[in-house]
């Protein structure tokens, strides 16, 4: 396959930019179906007179069917969909990036998705999809799921499905102030709704004073909660920037000043770091902390965004070796080149 997408690249090199450019255009009527033809356009930064010959071309091969609500594919465009997915990759040398960037910091493997999901919003349902595979190839007899917060989580939630393996899901820490949907809490209850699977949850906020943490670990409930979610064999978080997460955690204006005055860059986990990578601030948090990632079977960092590039950089570098980092090619790019 490789030989022939470069003999085609060199004597057919119009062709693969057409064909780039029609898959684009499948795989976002696809995420954002159904949707107008200049929202399309604007989205995937087309003229609508350019776009219109394409939507003509596709509608004529019955990959598309255009609706008063908008476009959507056909059966027949799902099915091409799916079979372009593999010959993209090596057209696009994803499966060398991922390679050589699971060599590059040491760890398991690297999953990149196409697109940016600062700019693309089906990216991050791209994202959340790879992820929900991930999970799933990493599935043992029985599992313990520690998941943490936040909107890309969220959309892995949303791409589960039913399994028939024993899964417990647990959230990897307490409450963060932040919409209900994007808690951890929530976002385990649905992954086990969509998984048909159990789950537990931690009703405690997660930053807290070292009086108050001695005083929830001698709650049964919570303190069972914990030792659940400190033996969990996988865990699934995110990768924050610093300033935005310091500010979701409505930090004092001390504690904002010491992350910027220490270049912090990213956050995980309740750790703030710089590009080093140095610890800059530790949050006293009630959940998962980071030395708890070395007993984990497999621990699964999903984030996306060019504006999350330098925080997912500095985190590589002191990720376990169990990491698979599942991100988009906008970022993959920028860690190329450093």
């Amino acid at each position: 396959m490789r030989s022939l997408i470069e003999v085609q690249r060199k004597l057919l090199p119009d062709l693969m930019d057409v064909m780039q450019k029609r898959y684009h255009i499948l795989r976002y009527i696809k995420f954002m179906q159904p949707v107008g033809r200049r929202n399309l356009a604007v989205s995937l930064s087309l003229t609508e007179r350019t776009l219109r010959a394409e939507v003509e071309f596709l509608k004529s091969q019955n990959l598309i069917d255009i609706f008063p609500s908008g476009m959507q594919l056909t059966d027949a465009g799902f099915d091409l969909l799916e079979k372009l997915d593999g010959v993209m990759r090596e057209l696009t040398g994803i499966d060398k990036k991922e390679d050589g960037l699971a060599k590059k910091y040491s760890i398991k493997e690297v999953i990149i998705v196409s697109g940016n999901s600062d700019v693309s919003p089906w990216v991050k349902a791209e994202l959340g999809k790879e992820c929900a595979a991930c999970i799933k190839r990493n599935l043992s007899g029985e599992n313990i799921i520690a998941v943490t917060g936040g909107s890309t989580l969220a959309a892995v939630a949303d791409m589960l499905t039913p399994d028939s393996r024993k899964t417990l899901f647990v959230p990897a820490r307490g409450g963060l102030g932040e919409e209900m949907e994007n808690q951890a809490n929530v976002i385990a209850a649905n992954m086990a709704a969509n998984m048909n699977s159990s789950y537990r949850v931690l009703y405690v906020p997660e930053q807290v004073s070292k009086e108050a943490y001695l005083s929830f670990m001698k709650e049964p409930a919570i303190k069972e909660v914990i030792s659940l979610i400190k033996t969990a064999n996988i865990v699934v978080h995110g990768i924050g920037d610093a300033t935005v997460m310091a500010g979701r955690r409505k930090s004092s204006p001390e504690i904002m000043m010491k992350i910027k005055d220490g270049n912090a860059v990213g956050e995980a986990f309740g750790y703030y770091f710089n590009e080093k990578p140095e610890i800059v601030h530790k949050v006293h948090t009630v959940g998962i902390q980071k030395e708890d990632l070395d007993h984990a079977d497999s621990v699964i960092a999903v984030a996306g965004g060019s504006s999350k590039a330098k925080a997912i950089r500095a985190y590589l570098k002191m990720a376990p070796s169990a990491t698979t980092l599942i991100t988009d090619e906008s970022v993959a790019n920028e860690l190329l080149k450093g």
